[in-house]
């Protein structure tokens, strides 16, 4: 075997990868694309204005991390609703069963993978910062 041959190819491969697109991002500038399943930070939905959740306890119940919780309340009409709905983002293991387990589709999980935060209390996410995320 003639020893040039490895180091002819060697640079064929070298010089092929000079004109390919990069395929490292420049992030934070570059934003990669979420797959659609992704399994992100959770969301509340709105319906009539006010949260879709009806405080019936099926997802901190389905929730294997026990990260989710729910304080029912009652509104003037009789209706329940969650009056405090947290859930602790250092447990959450994002799992879905929640989103899966509510009847009425109040809690979705939305692309946002950015949950970097300074303090510990920041991660837990209240029902007004669930609402806020599209």
């Amino acid at each position: 075997m003639n020893p040039i041959t490895p180091i002819i190819n060697g640079l064929k491969i070298t010089l092929s990868h000079l004109f390919k697109k990069p395929v490292t991002l420049q992030y934070p500038t570059e934003r990669p694309k979420v797959a659609q399943r992704f399994r992100g930070l959770h969301a509340l939905n709105v319906s009539h204005n006010k949260a879709k959740c009806v405080a019936c306890y099926l997802c901190p119940t389905v929730c294997p991390a026990k990260c989710i919780t729910v304080e029912a309340g009652e509104d003037a009409n009789h209706d329940k609703y969650a009056a405090r709905y947290e859930i602790d983002m250092l447990r959450c293991i994002f799992c879905g069963y929640c989103v899966e387990a509510c009847p009425v589709d109040a809690i979705r999980m939305t692309g946002e993978f950015e949950l970097a935060n300074y303090r510990r209390q920041d991660f837990v996410y209240s029902k007004e910062r669930l609402l806020e995320k599209k």
